[in-house]
């Protein structure tokens, strides 16, 4: 099944993420690096729901961009934010745990109202937008937390915070 190594992969960036998600200071969820920047809470909260809304879309056989709200949430608290995403992460496991590889390789098609942006394999929807996107955000959090002096977690190996010989 083409879904067991995302699954896989699901649970052990879901351990990363946490640590990341552990670090976001409640007294800066207002603050933002730019003004163009979404605030410190609004991405940790995109950050701690992305599992399940991405899964959400690609249960779906396509969806239309103009449904979207472009305005980022905001959590209610810092201590919002790990409920919020351990319940992404479960819904995004029942989801992976459960599709099956004819589901998988089906197109799946982004639309703004009546044109067609794209149109790829469920599976590489999940791929880019599931985790890659994940990923790219949790980066984002890491030059946060490094601009507010907050040590950075571990991701992929010593952080300049973690590591004995920096």
């Amino acid at each position: 099944m083409h879904n067991m190594p995302l699954l896989a992969e699901l649970e052990k960036e879901a351990e990363v993420t946490r640590a990341f998600l552990e670090s976001v200071p409640a007294d800066k969820l207002d603050w933002r690096p730019h003004d163009k920047s979404m605030t410190l809470g609004e991405l940790a909260l995109h950050i701690a729901s992305l599992p399940a809304s991405m899964c959400d879309f690609a249960a779906a056989d396509s969806f239309d961009m103009e449904n979207v709200d472009h305005q980022p949430a905001s959590p209610e608290s810092a201590e919002a934010l790990l409920p919020k995403f351990q319940e992404s992460v479960e819904a995004a496991a029942s989801y992976l745990g459960a599709l099956d590889d004819e589901k998988a390789m089906q197109e799946w098609r982004l639309f703004k109202g009546d044109e067609e942006l794209f149109s790829v394999p469920r599976i590489a929807l999940l791929r880019s937008m599931l985790f890659n996107h994940w990923y790219h955000h949790r980066g984002q959090l890491s030059v946060y937390l490094r601009l507010l002096d907050i040590p950075v977690p571990v991701a992929y190996g010593p952080t300049a915070d973690a590591n004995p010989f920096a």
